[in-house]
């Protein structure tokens, strides 16, 4: 009788199956009713972000880089960082005559605007007031009292992630025509999966939509990866924000893995033309041995996850600018 310690066995990723028939699935317009995602986005609209909004990337601030320069709720924002990496956000006009500071440089990790030279140490100077601002080492935050009307928070609503370290982090951002509720009511809205992205999900069924207790979505899908492999997960969809949705795989593949969508108003809300900007955060992780490999060509690997993002949000793009149209003509309830 052996003394060694039972080794769990190697269990594939992928999964074969017929190439499914798109016409043939089974429909599921009936288990997605407009009130249960219209409740849902109604006690996400409700939650409290303490006026926190996401700007972009952390990589795409760096310091001894350019400044970072996004219009929120129609208020302009420059973000940037010192010689330490410390980061920096404040009006992205220049107080003495109104340059675009996006457009200056920074200099040992002074922001100095490119027009007459007036530098800015992070610091309140002649009017120019910082803003709050916050990395959480995947995205940057910039808190907006003016444009949220909040109670303010310290710290915005971060979602729990795997382990810093332990994952290969994308982010993707892309703008549309529509408000932050017609993105978050797209991600409340799982059913749309395997009909509208029949490219990437396959065999999608809510298992548990939200309750009064619970409003979590439990979804069973199958991401497909070549025409006939799969890889089945179980994921969770929550809404912790008024402006973020975040699907997490619980069970399968990539298990503890998000996609963290996050809708930032571009314009004010009084608007008749609104924008938003769509920024998704993908952080995959996985217990398996050979991941560590996967983490050692990130570089390479950001690309594709970013391409994989952004064929979808080609779709849902649309999705989210046809309910806005829609609302916005008072043919659609919202």
């Amino acid at each position: 009788m052996s003394d060694r310690p039972e080794r769990t066995g190697w269990t594939p990723p992928l999964r074969r199956r017929r190439r499914p028939d798109w016409a043939t699935q089974t429909p599921t317009w009936r288990e997605a009713r407009p009130a249960l995602i219209a409740d849902a986005l109604k006690r996400a609209s409700a939650r409290r972000s303490g006026n926190w909004y996401v700007v972009g990337a952390s990589r795409d601030v760096h310091a001894g880089g350019r400044p970072y320069g996004r219009t929120v709720g129609g208020v302009e924002v420059v973000l940037w960082r010192s010689d330490t990496g410390a980061l920096h956000a404040g009006p992205g006009a220049c107080p003495h005559l109104g340059a675009p500071l996006r457009d200056s440089r920074v200099v040992c990790g002074t922001l100095v605007c490119h027009w007459h030279g007036l530098a800015l140490d992070g610091g309140s100077f002649a009017g120019w007031d910082p803003y709050p601002a916050h990395d959480d080492g995947v995205l940057v935050w910039v808190r907006l009292d003016a444009v949220g009307g909040e109670e303010p928070s310290e710290r915005p609503v971060v979602p729990v992630r795997p382990t810093a370290g332990s994952g290969v982090d994308a982010v993707f951002t892309v703008v549309g025509r529509c408000e932050p509720q017609d993105v978050v009511a797209n991600r409340l809205d799982p059913w749309h999966g395997s009909w509208f992205h029949p490219y990437s999900f396959v065999d999608l069924t809510v298992a548990r939509p939200p309750t009064g207790e619970d409003d979590t979505f439990v979804v069973d899908v199958s991401f497909r990866v070549t025409g006939r492999l799969v890889v089945p997960v179980r994921a969770e969809f929550t809404a912790p924000g008024p402006r973020t949705v975040v699907m997490r795989i619980t069970e399968g593949e990539g298990s503890t893995s998000v996609v963290e969508t996050h809708a930032t108003p571009l314009t004010c809300e009084a608007d008749e033309r609104p924008r938003t900007a769509v920024v998704e955060a993908v952080v995959a992780a996985s217990d398996r041995r050979g991941f560590a490999l996967a983490r050692a060509a990130a570089p390479v690997l950001r690309p594709l996850m970013r391409r994989t993002a952004g064929r979808l949000w080609r779709d849902d793009l649309a999705y989210a600018e046809r309910r806005w149209a829609l609302r916005s003509t008072g043919r659609f309830p919202g």
